[in-house]
């Protein structure tokens, strides 16, 4: 039920019939999985699962790279589109008002039909940015991409965070799906977790989005 509610929160189109919070207060990923979901079984094969120093260094990197460049940069999109939609919302309404308004007074004073039609097109263009340009999606488009990130950053941390090696998912293959969600190749992946180093890298951890 908490992953049915929280898809419901998160998309678009509800899956329960309610409309979902199209203007929050605050611009924040949406969580669909739980704290339980980011421990693995692993399939210990008495070779330290896959795992050693080099692996563990390299994905704390990659989380950090995650946490500082991706993650960071949809939030900050996101917050100017939260801003965006807002301000569209708003103003479409209003300027319609306006129009309305300036109609009631067209037949005696020049001034408002004048308003009257600045306004009306103005609410006009308002309203096919916010519609037609489909300014909600977009916002939702990068709250989902957050909490992707965040997904995945803190499954590398709850990964590591398992003292006991064997109980871990095996390194590699937690490599190769890391690899595939972030659409790099080994090398790839190994060379942002070298490259960073504890040091800003102007390259994202993706190359999906």
């Amino acid at each position: 039920m908490e992953k049915v509610l929280a898809l419901d929160e998160a998309f678009p189109l509800p899956l329960l019939g309610k409309m979902i919070n199209k203007f929050p207060s605050r611009f924040e990923a949406p969580i669909w999985w739980t704290k339980s979901e980011m421990k693995r079984e692993g399939n210990g094969n008495g070779n330290g699962n896959g795992w050693n120093e080099e692996l563990e260094s390299e994905m704390r990197e990659i989380a950090r790279v995650i946490k500082g460049k991706d993650s960071e940069d949809y939030m900050k999109l996101g917050n100017i589109a939260l801003k965006i939609n807002k301000v569209l919302a708003v103003s479409g309404p209003l300027l319609t008002g306006i129009a309305a308004a300036g109609s009631v007074f067209a037949g005696n004073r020049s001034w408002g039909g004048i308003v009257a039609a600045t306004a009306g097109a103005l609410a006009c263009t308002v309203n096919t940015l916010e519609h037609g340009g489909q300014v909600g999606m977009v916002v939702e488009m990068y709250r989902n991409c957050v909490g992707f990130f965040e997904l995945m950053e803190e499954t590398i941390e709850s990964t590591l965070d398992e003292s006991d090696v064997e109980g871990r998912k095996n390194g590699e293959m937690f490599e190769m799906n890391l690899s595939l969600q972030l659409g790099r190749s080994f090398s790839e992946l190994r060379d942002i977790g070298r490259k960073s180093n504890g040091s800003d890298v102007d390259e994202f951890a993706s190359k999906l989005f």
